[in-house]
């Protein structure tokens, strides 16, 4: 039978003409035809060659992510991110999966070891998972890339953020192992494929350089390394040609070496060039995280100065705090204000923020370098929480590094710092038993006669308005004569604490103050007899008048321990509240100023007691137990925190509806999937596991009918030999895949039809040879009628029997 069938093969291709005859000879040796008989999933030395060579590019871009995170410990997350992307193509390319089953392992293989990767500190040994990392590789995916922009670097923290990496080098991995095992192979190999493989690294290197600082790291050595390396795998990848001869193959790759030399070579001299003399300054550079403003408002909270009357009365004998670390004179900062509206001195926001205003952004445990800070010593404090309770986290000093290990990992999230300032935030409040530590930073503070000729720093400050006209004036009448700034500052504040008095207000003091320090408080210091009032009143006006003068004054409220024990731990009441003012010099940094006296004594002659007059006696109306209802108020409950608390971690809605949506598609498909999978898998285990001989031969023709009856092939209802011509006119085979499949009908009918009962061997690698030409008839046709055919569950129609006459003629 083959022989009959090779003989009228033969003589079909002599009837055709030459051109025809020309043509199919030059496709029998393009890389379609040669595919056919790669064994499924193999993957060439040229391939691997291609994954490394991609694969050090997205590791050279990974590196521009140094100056964003707090040294090369993202270094780890990149690597481990790239090696399961690839480890996912490779996976796919080998069992032949379809792209909603790829997404799928991506998702499940990027949880599975993104805790060993990215959250080490945070994992099970290491090494598992747990429902901490799960949840911070989830949030990191989706919130990373907004929360990065708004980050202060370099960022350690929250722990989310550190999943940034990770995710970029798996999603890029996956890509880049797909586009290479499966997409280039099975395509002529042409320069703009190579180049279209190359887009993968290139984003991978793009996005540091936009997410990142103005500071990027080695741009112009890791540019040229990049451009180099894709220069040179581009020329290698570059096809040879089609029907050359060895002599020219060998000139070919000679001319390709020296080329592909010259070219790295006149990137690396053009390409420094043009690095050194057309690299761009810093400041011109787009980095997104200098337009995108940050989404924490501190002005959602009350200005710290006005709660400040609260720490003397209420708090004055609460313990508040425990430090350790403190030397005799060191003072706790909380928070800095730096902008007035004629009511409050306040904490400016993102609409007001300037250089010396600076924003609260995200920061991780080392914190950006404070601005104009002339740092002399250093300080170890640690502070445990007791009473003390608000947004406002205290510190100390200029803080260097901080670790809020003491914090549970939602509250550490929600913590943002101000370098400008040196003050720090959490979110969520501090609340009694936190306990975290920090490393500061002192800040110099020289002598006056060192500053006389030192001008003041020059630094954009938020507004101040409303200012009364008599706080102007008072601040010429304080200064007088004097000249240098250092000395106005001085003047001002020598007046304040020589002409002023001490006064909490309470009952105990020996004149009454009230409190605030809107502009109605301001005048009414400067109007009465007597300045008397305290640290919230004086250091108001001594940064009005400051500010009067141009210069940028803040006022910084803390605390000023008035005992301590260097090496103990310090208490911290609310009786030692304080607040002074602030102002920059050039080369220095900011210089305090303490203008409220000591002075408590006030002299009584200049707060006479109106004499008491008697008045008649007047009978008071009986005692009443109910209250008139006209004198109760309803109280309505804030409820609005507990919701807010209960919702801390819910999705937002469009999240919900997205994963949804998602959720609903993958259950259309793969529910459906999952069953027609198991009715092919039970129709293939009764086919091969018939009871005799020729059923199983015959039930490997009927599942060789059945896959490409599914993939979109008609199959005729003919004898084998007719079914096998039609399907190879289909599938456009060549001479040699055209024999395989005569050979599978001719066994196949050997075995059926035979005497006796074909071996089981025999039978075996009848269902070896069908399995494979029905892999292989599925790679000639689209993606698309792939999928189809994974929902499609086909009945063979079986081919004729011959008549009994002729199988007997044949058997003669």
């Amino acid at each position: 039978m083959s022989e009959r069938r090779a003989a009228r093969t033969s003589a079909k291709q002599q009837a055709e003409p030459v051109w025809k005859r020309a043509l199919n000879s030059v496709l029998m040796r393009t890389p379609r035809v040669q595919r056919s008989a790669a064994k499924p999933g193999a993957v060439s030395p040229q391939t691997w060659v291609d994954v490394a060579v991609v694969s050090g590019l997205i590791l050279v871009s990974a590196l521009g992510w140094m100056p964003v995170f707090d040294g090369p410990a993202h270094l780890l997350a990149s690597v481990g991110g790239l090696a399961v992307g690839l480890g996912v193509a490779w996976c796919s390319h080998r069992l032949r999966l379809n792209a909603l089953t790829t997404i799928l392992m991506v998702f499940i293989a990027y949880f599975l070891f993104g805790s060993a990767f990215a959250l080490a500190g945070d994992a099970l040994w290491f090494v598992l998972p747990n429902l901490d990392t799960v949840r911070d590789l989830a949030v990191g995916a989706v919130f990373g890339w907004t929360d990065v922009v708004t980050l202060a670097a370099p960022v350690g923290a929250p722990p989310h953020l550190a999943v940034l990496p990770y995710v970029l080098s798996c999603v890029m991995g996956a890509l880049s192992g797909i586009l290479l095992l499966r997409w280039l192979p099975t395509r002529y190999r042409t320069l703009w494929r190579c180049a279209v493989v190359l887009l993968m690294p290139l984003v991978a290197f793009v996005l540091p350089v936009v997410l990142g600082t103005r500071e990027p790291f080695f741009p112009a050595a890791r540019g040229l390394v990049f451009a180099v390396a894709a220069l040179v795998w581009l020329g290698w990848r570059r096809p040879e040609g089609k029907n050359i001869s060895l002599s020219e193959k060998a000139g070919l790759r000679r001319a390709r070496v020296v080329g592909t030399a010259a070219v790295a070579l006149a990137s690396v001299v053009i390409g420094g060039l043009a690095a050194s003399i057309l690299l761009p300054p810093a400041e011109s550079r787009l980095v997104v995280r200098d337009e995108v403003q940050p989404p924490f408002d501190p002005e959602q909270f009350a200005s710290p100065l006005s709660g400040y009357r609260i720490y003397t009365k209420t708090l004055n004998e609460t313990d508040l705090l425990s430090v350790t670390g403190l030397i005799p004179g060191d003072r706790i900062r909380l928070a800095v204000m730096d902008t007035y509206d004629g009511h409050l001195w306040n904490v400016a926001g993102p609409e007001l923020s300037t250089d010396g205003s600076g924003l609260y952004e995200l920061s991780g445990s080392t914190l950006p370098r404070a601005p104009l800070a002339d740092i002399v010593d250093q300080r170890n404090i640690s502070i445990d929480v007791g009473g003390y309770s608000g947004p406002w986290l205290p510190t100390m000093g200029v803080p260097e590094v901080i670790d809020l290990d003491g914090l549970d990992r939602e509250r550490s999230s929600g913590f943002r710092y101000n370098a400008a300032t040196g003050s720090a935030v959490l979110i969520d409040g501090v609340t009694s038993k936190v306990e975290y530590s920090m490393r500061s930073g002192v800040q110099a503070v020289p002598g006056d006669e060192s500053l006389v000729d030192t001008p003041v720093a020059s630094v954009a400050m938020p507004p101040v308005e409303n200012v009364p006209d008599i706080v102007v004036a008072q601040a010429k009448e304080y200064a007088g004569a004097a000249e240098s700034p250092i000395e106005q500052l001085r003047a001002i504040e020598s007046a304040l604490v020589t002409n002023g008095y001490l006064s909490h207000g309470r009952e105990t003091d020996a004149a009454s103050s009230r409190a605030g320090h809107g502009a109605d408080r301001m005048e009414e210091l400067f109007t009465r007899t007597q300045l008397i009032g305290d640290e919230e009143q004086y250091a108001s006006a001594m940064a009005l008048m400051a500010r009067s003068f141009g210069y940028p004054a803040r006022v910084v409220m803390g605390f000023a321990p008035k005992t301590i024990i260097e090496g103990s731990p310090t208490t911290v009441t609310g009786d030692d509240v304080t607040a002074w003012v602030e102002v920059p010099f050039e080369g220095v940094g900011w210089i305090p100023f303490f203008p409220t006296p000591d002075e408590t004594e006030i002299p009584q002659e200049q707060n006479p007691k109106p004499q008491s007059e008697p008045q008649p006696q007047v009978r008071q109306p009986p005692r009443s137990e109910k209250r008139p209802d006209d004198l109760l108020t309803d109280s309505e409950i804030d409820d609005k925190k507990d919701e807010d608390d209960e919702n801390a971690f819910a999705l937002p809605g469009w999240a919900i509806a997205i994963i949804s949506t998602a959720g609903g598609l993958l259950l259309l498909y793969f529910v459906p999937f999952v069953v027609i999978a198991l009715i092919k898998r039970r129709r293939v285990k009764r086919r091969r596991l018939a009871g005799q001989p020729h059923a199983r031969a015959s039930g490997a023709w009927d599942e060789f009918l059945d896959r490409h009856s599914e993939l979109g092939y008609e199959v005729p209802t003919r004898t084998r030999a007719g079914v096998i011509d039609a399907l190879s006119e289909q599938r456009g085979t060549d001479a040699a895949a055209t024999a395989t499949l005569d050979r599978i009908a001719f066994d196949t009918d050997a075995a059926v039809f035979a005497n006796g009962e074909a071996a089981d061997e025999t039978i075996d690698e009848l269902w070896t040879h069908t399995d494979e030409q029905s892999r292989l008839s599925a790679r000639a046709v689209s993606w698309w009628r792939r999928q189809l055919s994974r929902f499609r569950v086909s009945r063979a129609r079986r081919a004729r029997k011959r008549p009994k006459a002729s199988r007997r003629k044949d058997e003669r």
